[in-house]
């Protein structure tokens, strides 16, 4: 008897292996390049690689489609031996039986071998987009993903990508079944007889007027609809994790009335394209139908005058009723492929968009001493309309610890994700060990840095698979060294699968200490030469500000590390404090000596007092 597990192996259908080298999401960028403002020669060109795949494919169809074709000759051969028979009408009848028996019964295992080949290329294709999108999304710059709403990346990957995938089974399947079908059935009629033929050539015009009318508005119509798709998409996430501020402020009925107003745009958008598309599929209806009934009276008067035979009245007006149903499936699948092509612009909007941080043959830095250097450096926003700072001149040496301090929005983040490389000076050079930040390679010089940001970013996973993140081959007894040094022992000890307990969703079942001590236990295990702190201790209560507080003396021991404090007591013991303000450094020195001058720092302490 034939155990689940090898049933389950029998319909385990191997697709192509995945490429490791990035090969394969170098190529299809490179198609989107080359045929850029072509989305049709674009989607030709993904399926690279598969192009003998779906011709197996398509043979497979042709085979496993022939008893569509066959079936209106054997019907015409039936119907002639019946309106006239013979001595050997009957066998011949029971042979035109028997053949279509046949031809009909082969369906199951060329069909089979059909979806095989097809649905494996459109798989894999559709594996490699999303792939090469979430690589190039690695790739783009931190400005970028500041400018670009997760929720509408999230719809590229994930809705777009499908649409091609339907658009690429639409032409796998329906499309390929349709000019088949016409195909065969024009060419049969051609060579019965050219005067039926050329009644159905003229119905031709007629389809291609009806599309050209109607493809512009539906093109236009779609556009709309994607992009108040994508806008809902983002403000639904937004809305999800808005939900525990809307409710505590008690605003549910007015988020819920906005977040309608929102959905009415989107059903307003969808349904001027249903309308529009409606329009099309009645008109070209009628159209065709129309034509049908023409063709019915033409083949019948045709063989009133004994021109034809009746089968052939029978076996033309069953050929026309294809060619009809295959023309108004075309009309149907235009908002499909409507769809699908908008859908390759889209991903190609962010597949060739050149904000991205380039590494390529930039200087790797040995390992790191963690001298850093500003040089007279500036920064602004490109929509901004001042500079955020300008001419900090400062020097960071190695082991040491400085903290920047200032009001809210004088910059003091800023100058943190210069030192990361998020953003690049404006003005002036920012330097690590002498080295200009902007000729080294950044990912080589981020391996030897941490960052714990203000807010913990947790994912859903285990706590050991939060501390580890993108580490390996780190040991139990490592990790509890880790574990006690972040102060983190009674938290793992008291989850009750400890180490291997789940996070939530963005650490919803851990206080906001003890998110911050992942964080920080994260960074313990990297073992950085720069330790990057932002404002790590704020918005939390005492008892887990001190427990931080202790970690975080313990981590930035003998490193290179750079703090943004909101708490000014929490920075007593750096070796120096920045205050940032005005457009510039306003004055730096030792927490002694910035509180014996008396000057800006002296005044933001007393404010904390």
């Amino acid at each position: 008897m034939r155990t689940p597990e090898k049933k389950k192996q029998k319909y385990n259908y191997r697709l192509n292996a995945p490429d490791p080298s990035g090969k394969t999401e170098q190529k299809l960028l490179e198609i989107f390049k080359r045929n850029q403002n072509h989305p049709l020669r674009t989607l030709i060109g993904i399926y690279q690689g598969h192009y003998l795949e779906l011709f197996l494919s398509v043979v497979f169809f042709v085979v496993k489609h022939s008893p569509v074709w066959i079936l209106p000759i054997v019907t015409s051969n039936i119907v002639n031996l019946a309106a006239a028979p013979d001595a050997d009408s009957g066998k011949n009848i029971l042979f035109n039986v028997i053949f279509m028996t046949i031809a009909i019964a082969q369906n199951v295992p060329t069909n089979y071998f059909h979806t095989l080949f097809y649905a494996r290329a459109i798989r894999s294709v559709e594996r490699d987009l999303r792939s090469t999108l979430v690589r190039k999304l690695q790739q783009l710059s931190i400005p970028y993903h500041s400018r670009m709403q997760s929720g509408r990346l999230q719809s590229k990957i994930m809705r777009d990508v499908e649409q091609i995938e339907t658009l690429s089974e639409q032409v796998f399947i329906t499309i390929l079944s349709i000019i088949l079908n016409i195909a065969v059935a024009l060419g049969v009629v051609v060579f019965k007889s050219l005067t039926v033929f050329l009644f159905f050539a003229a119905t031709i015009p007629a389809a291609v007027g009806i599309m050209n009318a109607f493809k512009g508005k539906i093109k236009s119509y779609n556009r709309q609809f994607r992009q108040d798709m994508e806008e809902t998409s983002v403000h639904v996430m937004e809305m999800l994790e808005m939900i525990p501020v809307t409710r505590a402020h008690a605003l549910e009925e007015k988020e819920a009335d906005k977040m309608s107003r929102r959905l009415y745009r989107v059903a307003k958008s969808g349904l001027r394209l249903d309308m529009v598309q409606s329009y099309f599929s009645s008109i070209s209806w009628v159209t065709f139908q129309i034509f049908q009934v023409l063709c019915l009276g033409f083949t019948g008067y045709l063989a009133s005058r004994r021109s034809i035979s009746v089968g052939e009245v029978v076996m033309y007006q069953t050929y026309f009723s294809s060619i009809v149903a295959q023309v108004s499936g075309v009309i149907t699948l235009l908002p499909t492929v409507a769809k699908g092509l908008e859908s390759v612009d889209s991903i190609g909007d962010v597949l060739l968009c050149h904000d991205i941080e380039d590494n390529t043959d930039k200087k790797i830095l040995p390992p790191l001493c963690g001298d850093i250097t500003f040089e007279n450096t500036g920064f602004q926003y490109m929509d901004g309309s001042a500079p955020v700072f300008r001419g900090l001149s400062l020097t960071i040496e190695h082991g040491k610890t400085i903290a920047f301090v200032g009001e809210s929005g004088a910059g003091k983040t800023t100058i943190l994700n210069l030192v990361i490389g998020f953003i690049h000076a404006t003005e002036g050079k920012v330097l690590i060990d002498g080295e200009d930040i902007e000729t080294i390679n950044l990912t080589a010089y981020r391996s030897q840095i941490a960052v714990v940001p203000q807010t913990p970013i947790l994912f859903s996973g285990t706590i050991r698979e939060n501390i580890t993140y993108g580490q390996s081959g780190i040991s139990d007894e490592r990790l509890w060294e880790i574990i006690r040094a972040a102060n983190l022992e009674d938290v793992v000890q008291n989850m009750p699968d400890g180490l291997d307990t789940m996070i939530q969703e963005h650490g919803g079942n851990l206080s906001g200490g003890q998110r911050q001590r992942i964080s920080i236990a994260r960074a313990f295990i990297r073992d950085p030469k720069i330790l990057i702190l932002d404002e790590a201790t704020s918005a939390l209560d005492s008892v887990s500000e001190e427990k931080i507080r202790i970690a975080t003396e313990r981590l930035v021991k003998d490193r290179t590390t750079l703090i943004v404090a909101h708490r000014l007591s929490t920075i007593k013991n750096a070796d120096c404090i920045a205050v940032i303000g005005h457009g510039g450094l306003q004055e730096a020195g030792s927490y002694e000596e910035l509180m014996a001058k008396k000057g800006e720092f002296y005044n933001l302490r007393r404010l904390q007092m």
